[in-house]
């Protein structure tokens, strides 16, 4: 497939004040394709650059992107072809020759950024003297330290110099370190990243009207100094917070602190060699690798889902949900405001219903106060939302999901009783997170129908759907449940009917590996920091707390009636659940210590302790072992779906590549099984 190529095309409108150059960056498509640079791209902005050299009396040059998109940065996909650390560092002094034209051009240079605005494209207009926003310009962001890069093109000398070490620290470390978190316009704005925002629909005219009173001091730009008493306390915070995410695992959150510092005294020509030899030695860097293999993954494999059925889904006009708790009304908000047909919520209790019912209609609430839905649509919305008592309210509808306590003989009854309201042609989806669908749907008159749609929690936020195909279900069902997936915009994935499914199957095992070193004589601390030096965002010990004790516990209890060679049940975890004990941790005066009831009723055999090597190698082997076992079964088509589930579903650390890329780099899967898995 040919390399898509961005061109800068060079037109010179005239204002009143006088002939300017408009720069576009245009790659030939629309903006489902949206503009990247590459190295051809920058030899087109020095051609163009060359060009308005050579053109008399500009006045100007104003920087913008094609329609709806500005730039979304360096082409990923191209990283393979840099081969050695030489080609790195040339790469990012190519990057930082072209755009200091920019920087050093004898005119005002104006970026207008008219749609999202990533990496290199966020770089190219921090380039620019002067910069005005669209309203709905977004995202815009420094990705690269979720990636394992770092902004490579100027972006963590001229972000600092620009809006101060914290704020640049914000954008550049700590908001990719959480999930790569990106901002929308008014946020840059605020941030002081451009200097007027004005709305999409004249935006063009707009900054051409500011540019033109710029150069006839109609405007004028002032920009608070930036204050760099506080960078010392600040790395050393950082340092921390950094510490804190990846615990070391990661290489290029601390590279890029160590430039943001430089940015301080640095001249543009020493910080921007700096970056060089940042880029030669991250690009170079395993992490980096897992990240662009990780952003495929996330990117395009997630857009096309493998093994979805070439049959038309049915149409879903009206949504039921069984229960009206937590999930289920996370469930409740999340059709209605992405399908926006009516949902209706059923529950033995009326207190509970109420209380879900009031739950959604408040989230629609706080969405029409941020201005994420204008308040006609949010009322709009309000009507759609209703509740019962009773199972007739589902005579209608098309799809029927349920989030009720994970007890396979409740599942079975509560369905055999909406199957003899619900219309024949209804999908019956379950959340269920380890229970077979193939049992569940045994024993009603069209098995055909049920499948699995298991989420995870919190729902609005975690991105993976796990769609599980039982010994019966149809293409239909199935085909519809991808529909649906794609239109509450989840990642979906399609799983075989087997125990814990994915990502449970393989959570358990990990967290169960903490479990077992604490059974066999080691701390809490040790367990939890032995698999935490991954990189992970969460200890073993905490995931359990937040995801409930009792729930991980049946979670094991199912796995361990499946394999129990291999999913062994902890008397000691057992205990836990009984003591209804929310975690094995409290936070004292001295920080988190392990709970002392929590120590005085778990009981380690005897025997001398595994270390924090000897922990982290035993459930790397074991998860190296399980994931193997699942691909020979089909629990799934391919590894990459694994690493998919992982990454989407369990906050596996972008930087690792998913796991069985991980594996891979780290010798298990040779060691174990005589080949890679991939």
């Amino acid at each position: 497939m040919a390399e898509l190529v961005t061109k800068f095309k060079v037109q010179y409108p005239v204002l009143p004040a006088g002939k300017i150059a408009l720069m576009t960056m245009d790659n030939g498509e629309d903006y489902n394709k949206p503009t990247t640079l590459s190295a051809a791209a920058l030899v087109s902005l020095n051609e163009a650059m060359d060009a308005i050299d050579a053109e008399p009396d500009v006045k100007a040059i104003v920087l913008t992107g094609k329609q709806f998109i500005f730039c979304v940065g360096f082409d990923l996909m191209t990283a393979e072809m840099v081969t050695d650390r030489s080609l790195a560092v040339m790469g990012g002094a190519a990057g930082h020759a072209a755009f200091s034209r920019l920087i050093n051009a004898k005119v005002p240079t104006i970026a207008a950024i008219n749609g999202p605005a990533l990496g290199g494209g966020l770089e190219i207009a921090l380039s620019c003297k002067y910069r005005t926003l669209s309203t709905t310009a977004a995202p815009i962001a420094f990705p690269e330290c979720f990636l394992g890069l770092v902004p490579g093109w100027g972006g963590t000398q001229l972000a600092p110099k620009l809006i101060g070490p914290e704020k640049a620290i914000k954008l550049i470390i700590e908001n990719p370190l959480s999930q790569n978190r990106m901002i929308k316009a008014k946020d840059a704005f605020e941030m002081g990243l451009a200097d007027r925002m004005f709305a999409p629909m004249h935006f063009l005219d707009d900054s051409l009207a500011f540019v033109n009173d710029l150069l006839l001091g109609k405007e004028k730009v002032e920009r608070a100094p930036v204050d760099w008493s506080v960078l010392d306390a600040l790395v050393a915070k950082t340092k921390g917070w950094i510490d804190s995410r990846v615990h070391g695992a990661a290489l290029a959150p601390y590279r890029a602190l160590e430039l943001v510092s430089l940015a301080k005294g640095a001249s543009f020509e020493e910080g921007f060699k700096a970056e060089d030899e940042a880029l030669g030695d991250l690009m170079m860097s395993r992490q980096f690798r897992a990240g662009v293999y990780s952003f495929d993954i996330a990117q395009r494999r997630a857009k096309r889902p493998v093994g979805v059925p070439d049959v038309p889904p049915a149409k879903v006009t009206k949504i039921g949900i069984i229960g009206a708790g937590l999930m289920a009304s996370q469930f409740a908000h999340l059709f209605l405001s992405s399908l926006q047909v009516p949902v209706v919520m059923k529950d033995i209790s009326q207190e509970i219903l109420d209380k879900g019912l009031a739950y959604v209609k408040d989230q629609i609430g706080k969405s029409v106060a941020k201005g994420r839905v204008d308040e006609g649509k949010g009322r709009f919305l309000a009507t759609l939302i209703s509740g019962s008592l009773d199972y007739s309210a589902f005579a209608d509808c098309d799809f029927i999901i349920e989030a009720v306590f994970e007890n396979l003989e409740l599942k079975k009854k509560i369905w055999a009783e909406v199957e003899a309201v619900a219309p024949e042609t209804c999908i019956f989806a379950t959340n269920t997170s380890s229970l077979s669908i193939s049992a569940m749907a045994a024993d009603l008159k069209h098995p055909g129908r049920v499948v699995g749609f298991h989420f995870f929690n919190p729902v609005a936020i975690m991105p993976l759907l796990e769609i599980i195909k039982g010994e019966k279900t149809s293409d239909l069902a199935l085909s519809t449940a991808f529909a649906v997936a794609k239109k509450i915009r989840k990642s979906a994935v399609l799983v075989k009917d087997a125990p814990g499914f994915v990502v449970n199957r393989l959570l358990t095992l990990f967290m169960g590996a903490a479990t077992v070193a604490v059974d066999q004589g080691a701390s809490f601390k040790d367990a939890d920091e032995a698999l935490q030096s991954l990189g992970l965002p969460m200890t073993p010990f905490d995931l359990t707390a937040l995801v409930g004790p009792a729930v991980a516990y049946h979670t094991a209890e199912t796995l361990h009636a499946a394999f129990p060679e291999r999913y062994k049940l902890s008397e000691n975890m057992a205990r836990w659940v009984e003591s209804k004990k929310p975690s094995v941790y409290v936070v004292t005066d001295k920080g988190k210590e392990v709970d002392p009831e929590v120590a005085a009723f778990w009981k380690p055999a005897p025997g001398t302790p595994p270390t924090k090597e000897q922990i982290l190698d035993s459930a790397l082997t074991a998860i190296a072992t399980e994931i193997k076992i699942m691909l020979d079964e089909g629990v799934v088509a391919e590894p990459q779906v694994i690493d998919q589930c992982m990454i989407m579903g369990a906050g596996w650390p972008f930087f690792l590549g998913g796991i069985t890329m991980y594996l891979d780099q780290m010798g298990y899967s040779e060691r174990l099984f005589g080949k890679k898995f991939h």
